[in-house]
């Protein structure tokens, strides 16, 4: 059977100018830093499946908002085959409880500042300053 498409979602937290970021424990991205997500269930929408693995990778809890873009994550190996293709839903959820503790399928789970991953400090997964630049314009475009 061949590769095909999988949906999965991402949890896409911003608080006190800092993002929650998690260290991938598997390929793809083994070692790099990038929201946490992962698979949508039959019969789940994005949106829950963003605050699900959410809980299950970090312990947080959180409110999912709005989607806020689409990522593609195309793998291919040395030989140009195709290994992984994701479609990551970005959910802009928001923060209600929990400090991150790394569990399930990462090592590491911590608030980081937004400038670290900005100024490309952070090892992270392909596009997750664009989506934390995304993210950042609906947290300025809130009036509290």
């Amino acid at each position: 059977m061949g590769v095909t498409p999988k949906l999965a979602a991402i949890a896409v937290l911003i608080r006190n100018k800092k993002v929650l970021l998690v260290k991938r424990r598997n390929a793809p991205d083994i070692g790099l830093w990038g929201f946490p997500g992962g698979h949508v269930n039959l019969g789940e929408t994005a949106m829950d499946a963003a605050a699900r693995e959410l809980r299950e990778e970090t312990g947080v809890v959180a409110k999912p908002l709005k989607y806020l873009t689409n990522v593609d994550v195309i793998v291919r190996n040395e030989k140009k085959n195709l290994r992984y293709h994701f479609l990551l839903a970005a959910v802009w959820c928001q923060y209600l409880s929990g400090e991150p503790i790394a569990q399930d399928d990462v090592s590491e789970a911590e608030w980081h500042p937004i400038s670290s991953v900005m100024s490309g400090n952070l090892r992270c997964s392909e596009q997750v300053d664009t989506v934390v630049q995304i993210a950042e314009k609906h947290e300025r475009s809130l009036s509290y």
